[in-house]
């Protein structure tokens, strides 16, 4: 197997979110008009805190290409051949309004089944073009508890401290074999983060804002990211996906059926919205890993599909979920 070494300012580069600009504090100062993801920020604290994350992160690259190269061997198949995510949400709330109910968090459970199993009322929106790659990635999730605590916090930035007991969060639940899914006011227009696989298990898991969690209203205040995809495309990296530009111009997601982009896309592109990398392709605006608006992205491809399962086999960084 071919040796990947990476230092942590390339795996920085290669996660970074372009389009952004961050303050003092560590908020990102985008607003809601554009989707943001404060991922490059949080790993680089991780980084900077454990340097050992770098070598983890270059072994689990290097396993997940081992099995996406060889996806027939028996060696590399999903424990127990099906992954099922118990999902553990928690809550932190100042406001009634912060406090979403148990049906608003349903919600975004079943948003995830649907979107995960390509079930999702969209899916047959997928141009001509991109149907032949389209997936149905075949993970589903399942609520297992509601975690609420009141808080005299406004917001809590991203330095994890919502995923802390003693800075007054709620530690996680098991992380090994739960997604713990953090509901908070975040601040400073973050709609939400993810760890992606590698990091520690004290703060493992998604976090989102209280405003974007399932499905609202266009009356709500989340809209245009009213219909929980938000926490789809957090879980995608949660489950080692990385935006589909690569995080550069014109760069690389690691998977080959997505197409190349310039950036980040931002509302609904009109389609077809043509690249001006090479080839010029048609980009894939409508996929979960872009920056589009909530009702512009309904689509895994099967390389995405194969880069998720690859964490879930014998050997994965989240092999314990399969049953």
């Amino acid at each position: 197997m071919k040796k990947i070494l990476l230092s942590a300012a390339a795996i920085l580069l290669l996660f970074s979110c372009q389009n952004e600009e961050t303050d003092a504090s560590g908020f990102e100062t985008s607003t809601n008009a554009l989707r943001g993801c404060a991922s490059h920020d949080v790993l680089a604290e991780q980084l900077a805190a454990d340097p050992s994350l770098a070598i983890r992160m270059n072994q689990i690259e290097a396993f997940t290409k081992d099995v996406m190269s060889k996806s027939s061997n028996s060696s590399f198949k999903i424990v127990g051949g099906k992954v099922v995510i118990p999902v553990v949400v928690n809550v932190l709330y100042r406001t009634a309004a912060e406090n979403i109910s148990d049906a608003q968090i349903q919600s975004q459970i079943d948003v995830l089944n649907k979107d995960f199993t390509a079930t999702n009322s969209d899916y047959n929106t997928i141009p001509d073009l991109f149907a032949g790659v389209a997936a149905n990635v075949d993970i589903t999730f399942e609520l297992v508890t509601i975690n609420r605590k009141a808080t005299n916090k406004s917001s809590w930035g991203t330095r994890d401290a919502m995923k802390k007991s003693k800075q007054g969060g709620i530690d996680p639940t098991s992380p090994s074999t739960n997604l713990n899914f953090w509901v908070c006011t975040i601040g400073g227009g973050i709609l939400g983060y993810a760890q992606f696989p590698g990091g520690s298990l004290a703060t493992d898991g998604v976090v989102c804002d209280s405003k974007y969690v399932g499905v609202t209203s266009n009356s709500a205040g989340a809209y245009p990211y009213n219909l929980g995809r938000t926490a789809t495309h957090e879980v995608g990296h949660w489950m080692n996906l990385r935006h589909i530009w690569g995080d550069t111009t014109c760069g690389s997601d690691l998977v080959s059926d997505t197409p190349t982009h310039n950036t980040a896309n931002y509302g609904v592109p009109v389609y077809p919205h043509l690249s001006t990398c090479t080839g010029t392709p048609v980009e894939m605006t409508m996929n979960y890993m872009d920056y589009t608006d909530d009702r512009g992205m309904y689509m895994f491809t099967n390389g995405q599909k194969s880069r998720m399962s690859a964490i879930f086999v014998s050997g994965g960084a989240r092999a314990s979920f399969g049953i």
